[in-house]
């Protein structure tokens, strides 16, 4: 009577082990969040916000910007003018002011002006470098955004691990609760029971492990988002499953070449240089000065003239030499020559840099969408199949308890890489919108 209750206590248990294991399945697929808690639930978009509000890195580069917007308009004006006070010929013996003719105290005023289109080009050359650090900006932006999206990703996919290892934890503590029943009424194996606690051990090994490891993610994330580095992050639960169809590679492509941030700033600073090169080559012609000088004289003139001596106004233009031409001005051209040569072939490097992120990101995505795919509708369904036939199979003797866990394992595996697909998708997705430099990649 007693092994038959014992029997009829093991039926009842894996037949709830069969209902446990269909609704951990349809729980994982309807409630694709992570655990509840006391912390402020962070969306990806909230995340991806609180970054660009926030992040030093971002604002440093800004303000760098603004330090090179205002640098156009001080190299495109004149020099200030020379105001000058000057006392000429002074006689040495008694410093009369009226006893020598050209004894005199004068007051000047002068202007320092370049080669007509000098100034212009230094405010041109500047307006670019200046426009290149806006795209640096919008770059850092894009680069900041795309880590964001990624380290989400990474604790999404921690987040659902650590619920398909509890969940395991949870079956298997009941495997070898049924296991060791059977070993004390006789129908199992001392090993079975070994076996499922060796299972469960190697759980609680990797349930140390990705614990550790969301740690660590969570403190990258911090940083990003400019808080302490141990501040607690619950993710929304409300994520989207859909993975859309991108648009082609040569699309994406031409994309690239109008609105990624840093081919910008590579072409901002090939004018720059040839707006330098430019300004190179009119240093061959000189710059002037022109002043004005009011001399005010005291004494009288000679009794011949008669009347007191007038005052002088006299008038300056003088104009810089452009000599050393081969060693000084033609050494500058080839300089600012060579300087434009090389960003050209940057912007060349550049361009081939951002396609290969393009066409790298592409197939990362499209790998990844596909076995998430298959995880899905395929894999995964057939999988919990097996472990509901395999606990069927097991109630009758069919199948060994060996096969049994390895069952559940596999499963617990094929869960896991299904959310890792699905982080692995998005975050190849945003790495090819970083790349493109917009939002819209798909179709």
């Amino acid at each position: 009577m007693c092994s038959y209750n014992r029997n009829n206590l093991i039926d009842v248990l894996l037949i709830l082990l069969i209902i446990a294991q269909f609704s951990f399945g349809v729980n994982a697929e309807s409630h694709p969040g992570t655990r509840a808690g006391t912390s402020k639930v962070l969306s990806l978009d909230a995340a991806v916000d609180m970054a660009l509000e926030n992040n030093p890195d971002l604002a440093q580069a800004q303000w760098h910007f603004r330090a090179k917007a205002a640098i156009p308009s001080q190299v495109g004006s004149l020099p200030d003018p020379t105001l000058s006070l000057n006392a000429l010929n002074f006689p040495a013996d008694t410093y009369n002011t009226g006893q020598e003719a050209m004894t005199q105290l004068q007051l000047g005023i002068s202007q320092h002006f370049l080669f007509p289109g000098k100034l212009a080009l230094k405010a041109s050359a500047s307006s670019f470098e200046a426009d290149a650090a806006l795209n640096n900006v919008g770059e850092i932006r894009l680069l900041l955004m795309r880590d964001v999206r990624s380290s989400w990703w990474t604790l999404h996919y921690m987040d659902q691990a650590l619920a398909i290892l509890g969940r395991n934890q949870v079956l298997l503590r009941q495997f070898i609760e049924i296991a060791t029943i059977k070993y004390k009424v006789g129908n199992g194996m001392q090993q079975d029971v070994l076996l499922a606690q060796l299972e469960l051990s190697k759980l609680l090994d990797q349930k140390i492990q990705l614990s550790g490891m969301r740690r660590v993610e969570v403190a990258d994330l911090n940083r990003l988002l400019n808080r302490p580095a141990n501040s607690a992050i619950v993710l929304s639960k409300n994520v989207s499953m859909v993975l859309p169809e991108l648009s082609a590679e040569s699309t994406l492509y031409s994309r690239a070449i109008v609105s990624r941030p840093k081919l910008a700033a590579v072409r901002n600073n090939i004018q720059a240089a040839e707006s330098r090169l430019a300004l190179a080559k009119k240093d061959y012609y000189p710059d002037f000065t022109l002043g004005a000088f009011y001399g005010f004289r005291q004494g009288d003139n000679p009794p011949a003239v008669g009347g007191g001596r007038a005052d002088l106004l006299s008038v300056k233009f003088s104009v810089n030499i452009p000599l050393y031409p081969k060693s000084k001005r033609a050494k500058a051209v080839g300089q600012h020559a060579s300087d434009v040569q090389g960003k050209q072939y940057a912007l060349q490097g550049a361009n081939n840099v951002v396609q290969a992120e393009i066409s790298r990101s592409v197939a990362e995505y499209i790998q990844a969408r596909e076995k998430y795919s298959l995880f899905e509708s395929g894999i995964i369904p057939q999988a919990r199949q097996t472990v509901q036939s395999m606990l069927a199979a097991y109630q009758v003797s069919e199948v060994d308890f060996l096969n049994l866990v390895r069952s559940q394992i596999t499963l617990f595996n094929y869960e896991t890489q299904y959310w890792l697909s699905l982080s692995s998708a998005n975050q190849a997705l945003a790495r090819l919108i970083a790349a493109v430099g917009v939002e819209n990649v798909h179709e």
